[in-house]
């Protein structure tokens, strides 16, 4: 039997800006995704922690290092610059298998503050 199990977390990351001109998704760097394990393109729940706000999007990859998690299309009208999110994403899984979730902690210019390994020291 498959169940669907959280595969990637970024968790209390901050949006940086919102462009509602954009035809729509969450860029996200690609260090912090390859740290999750996100691919490009791949479907995310966006959650907001600061409003409640939820919506379903796709990922894209962002130049790494910048910190700049940016969202766009309609979803810039739910979720705003400024607002501190969840970013997650889900996979079917053997139920006799499950996979270990990914999961990293972000600050407020996110930089990962801890991970589902453990701490980790600030650039």
């Amino acid at each position: 039997m498959l169940v669907q199990l959280l595969k990637s977390k970024l968790h209390r990351a901050c949006i940086t800006t919102g462009d509602v001109d954009y035809e729509g998704s969450i860029e996200i760097p690609q260090d912090l995704m390859e740290i999750v394990g996100l691919l490009p393109g791949e479907k995310v729940l966006v959650a907001s922690i600061t409003t409640g706000a939820r919506l379903e999007t796709y990922a894209q990859q962002g130049p790494a290092g910048t910190g700049d998690i940016i969202i766009n299309g309609g979803a810039a009208h739910l979720i705003k610059v400024g607002e501190r999110v969840v970013i997650m994403s889900f996979a079917n899984c053997d139920i006799n298998n499950p996979y270990q979730a990914k999961r990293a902690i972000l600050n407020e210019k996110n930089q990962v503050i801890s991970t589902s390994r453990g701490a980790v020291a600030n650039k």
